[in-house]
């Protein structure tokens, strides 16, 4: 779903919420409403109950004096006007507090489904978007922004109906008082609401260039927090502690400027309003003396002037929090029109253990995905980016293929186009398992059925058993059997190592595996794959971090457990490589060589050289 404006994705996360805030609304629009009685009431004591030389009341107001004992018992019974007003005070504190309640759970609501709908979203989007997007951004926008959405919401936005109304009603009751001196009290309003404006143009850019620095600022520490053991072993806590200072200085730097906008904002706010008020009080004490109003009509006026200037004031604060508001909702709305992996209409999902087809695939990561990605703040993140050219070849089902490679030579980016982490444009080629191109498979049963092991795996902060079974689909008790737990770790050679654990495989690993070494992450990562035997698995240089001998073993369970699979082994490992059933080697995009082991060594080419440097027997074969 696409937002092409601000207010119909604000509409969108209102579901189930609007009423609540309606209901705030409402409840605030009748004290506003019970707020302007007291000072008719006021006026009308003093003109028609002390001073003797007033006239008659308004029809309504000489049918409640009738009720309270007319204007002769009120007047020696002032107690009954003072009840009067505190009721009234007493039903507005009543709506007053009723119209926070449903604003506060209008807020909560809103802030609860945003979350909720974000996560979804975000959970949605290819990775390819989260490759450009640093992480501490993303989480920035779906947090401090979203509680600046919520903010104006349930403050400002409900306070603009509470904020018109009154302006309306103090409008009414000051005209009808005395009509010049309304005028005389509106002369500084226009240049008020046309400041507030202007401050709404400067504040806007400003709070932007904050709100992103504090995206930048978020990715640094989320980044620094992760990677901290490649801090501390390449002793770069220097260098980052200035890197987060410089970045952290310009951040504060930005808000600094924004409060010093926001302060000499309020500050000429205050003025303005200040001579406002002076300008009505002197006014109105001449009109009263000169007898064009009298001293309960004064007093009412007054106070109807200070029910007036502070929603006015009022309205400069919400065009100013709009500003903020319609930057951050903006940011969000950048996710929400990120579009979602979606399948094509009529995707299938057939066997996944047939043969696979690479057949002229090409593949290059445009221009302009990289400007995007610059703009929006982003990082290489250490993947293979690599460029494609041409790319033919063929995995028969059941078999071993290998790829070797150098850096940068697209081998990985071979294994993302086939799991669709890439999507393959529509001119580029074709890959295609059992006869049927891939992007006609749905992609949740496609990478159901690839299982892929990366080089640096990602492991999450629970217990060995729950990261291993994390992929496996739970038994009738909504677990994962031990038994296949096990299982799968003696073929990724774990279990002996998990054994000498205290707490075995109730062992917590910690954040991204953080208690756990290398080798024993990878086998980790390997042990969740098998755990669900899928009938192809990738192995993307995922032996790199395990020694020869444990790599033999690994492959030897795979070969004794896993007969049907077929297995793809990328490494830059020849020991690795050598029993497999095909081999390509892969140079700058392009397939450079292709065979077994032994036919690859024939040739004398990179392969050959790679395993002489590696220490092979090459002339033995």
């Amino acid at each position: 779903m696409r937002f092409k404006t601000r207010s119909r994705m604000v509409l969108f996360f209102l579901r189930g919420s609007l009423h609540f805030f309606v209901y705030g609304i409402i409840a605030s629009l009748l004290v506003a409403f019970l707020d302007m009685i007291n000072p008719k009431i006021i006026q009308y004591t003093v003109d028609y109950c002390i001073d003797d030389s007033q006239s008659s009341l308004p029809v309504y107001m000489s049918f409640i004096m009738d009720l309270l004992g007319g204007r002769e018992f009120i007047r020696y019974n002032l107690l009954y006007i003072a009840i009067l007003i505190i009721c009234i005070a007493t039903v507005s504190a009543i709506f007053r507090y009723l119209s926070k309640v449903y604003n506060t759970r209008g807020a909560e609501k809103l802030v609860e489904t945003m979350r909720n709908t974000l996560f979804e979203h975000i959970l949605k989007l290819p990775y390819s978007w989260h490759s450009k997007n640093h992480t501490g951004d993303i989480i920035q926008r779906c947090t401090s922004d979203v509680e600046t959405i919520k903010n104006f919401l349930s403050g400002q936005l409900v306070s603009l109906f509470r904020v018109v109304i009154m302006i309306g009603m103090a409008l009414y009751f000051m005209f009808s008082i005395n009509t010049k001196l309304s005028f005389i009290a509106m002369i500084l309003f226009p240049v008020l609401i046309l400041y507030s404006f202007f401050f709404h143009t400067r504040i806007g850019s400003t709070f932007q260039k904050a709100d992103e620095q504090e995206g930048k600022l978020s990715s640094i520490a989320q980044e620094n927090l992760t990677g901290v053991r490649i801090v501390r072993a390449f002793g770069r806590e220097q260098y980052e502690k200035d890197k987060f200072v410089s970045y952290n200085e310009d951040y504060t730097k930005m808000w600094m400027n924004l409060m010093k906008l926001l302060s000499a904002f309020w500050a000429s706010n205050d003025l303005i309003s200040g001579l406002q008020v002076m300008i009505v009080t002197v006014m109105g004490a001449v009109f009263s003396v000169r007898g064009h109003i009298t001293a309960g009509e004064f007093i009412a006026f007054v106070s109807y002037n200070s029910m007036l200037i502070w929603p006015v004031r009022m309205l400069g604060r919400i065009i100013s929090e709009m500003s903020k508001a319609g930057i951050s909702i903006d940011r969000v709305r950048y996710i929400m029109n990120s579009a979602e992996e979606k399948d094509a209409e009529g995707a299938t999902t057939p066997p996944i253990d047939r043969d696979i087809v690479f057949d002229n695939v090409s593949y290059s990561f445009e221009d302009k995905d990289t400007v995007k990605a610059k703009s929006i703040g982003s990082e290489d993140n250490g993947f293979d980016h690599g460029i494609l050219k041409n790319v033919s070849f063929t995995i028969k089902s059941g078999t071993t293929f290998g790829i070797l490679g150098g850096t940068g030579s697209g081998k990985s980016t071979l294994m993302y186009l086939l799991d669709r982490l890439y999507d393959l444009p529509e001119d580029s080629g074709t890959i295609t398992i059992g006869g049927v191109d891939i992007r006609n498979i749905k992609r949740s049963w496609l990478r159901k059925n690839l299982g892929f092991v990366l080089q640096e795996p990602y492991l999450f902060s629970r217990t060995l058993s729950e990261n291993i079974g994390i992929a496996a689909a739970p038994d009738d008790r909504g677990r994962v059997s031990m038994d296949r737990i096990r299982h799968a770790s003696k073929i990724a050679a774990l279990d002996e190592s998990v054994e000498k654990f205290p707490s075995g495989y109730d062992t917590f690993v910690g954040e991204r595996g953080v208690t756990l070494s290398g080798g024993q992450k990878q086998r980790t990562a390997i042990a969740q794959m098998l755990i669900e035997e899928p009938p192809v698995m990738i192995f993307d240089d995922s032996l790199s971090a395990v020694d020869t001998q444990t790599d033999a073993r690994i492959r030897k369970a795979l070969s004794e457990n896993i007969d049907d699979a077929t297995v793809i082994l990328i490494s830059h490992r020849i020991m690795t490589l050598m029993h497999a059933d095909n081999i390509i080697v892969l140079d700058k995009g392009r397939i450079v060589e292709q065979g077994t082991h032994e036919e690859l060594l024939k040739l004398k080419g990179i392969y050959y050289t790679c395993a002489k440097l590696q220490g092979l027997d090459v002339d033995a074969v």
